[in-house]
């Protein structure tokens, strides 16, 4: 889709958990987003109970768009999982997207935005985002030889036994 072809104005954002259609939101990152094209239903109704806001994008009852952030309201937030259908790449969505979920009360008065983008630097660029490379880490989590267990009373840690 090229913006001097198609008109959008039918086009709904959405914001919440309960517009997410799992099934829908699978078929959209399968179709747009090679990364997440494995993700299993359960591993996306857990990242999805766990982000606000949550938003989607509609043609009609078609899922055609997605993102989700995590934040604590004021000091730092996460963009995560940022997709448009390709069939509706290029007419400004994407941007009006993420503009969504920057505007959404948990996340406009927050200090400092981050997200993870692999091939799209220059996208999320043109909306203002600048790339940062003194504070980027990654762990990437490994099972630890034996469970952790805590032992905590009266809200206290008593003892870490790894």
């Amino acid at each position: 889709m090229t913006s001097t072809t198609r008109d959008s104005s039918h086009i709904q954002f959405c914001i919440g958990r309960d517009r997410a259609d799992i099934a829908q939101i699978q078929e959209l990152f399968k179709a747009a987003a090679f990364w997440a094209r494995e993700r299993k239903r359960e591993d996306w109704e857990i990242a999805i109970a766990n982000s606000e806001p949550v938003v989607t994008v509609w043609d009609g009852s078609r899922a055609i768009g997605f993102a989700r952030a995590t934040s604590d309201g004021i000091y730092r937030a996460t963009i995560w999982d940022v997709a448009i259908h390709p069939d509706y790449q290029g007419a400004g969505l994407g941007r009006k997207l993420v503009q969504t979920v920057l505007s959404h009360p948990r996340m406009c008065r927050v200090e400092r935005v981050y997200l993870m983008t692999t091939y799209k630097q220059s996208f999320y660029e043109r909306i203002g985002f600048q790339q940062n490379a003194s504070t980027t880490m990654v762990l990437e989590n490994q099972l630890l030889e034996e469970n952790l267990e805590l032992e905590i009373s009266n809200g206290e840690l008593l003892t870490a036994n790894c």
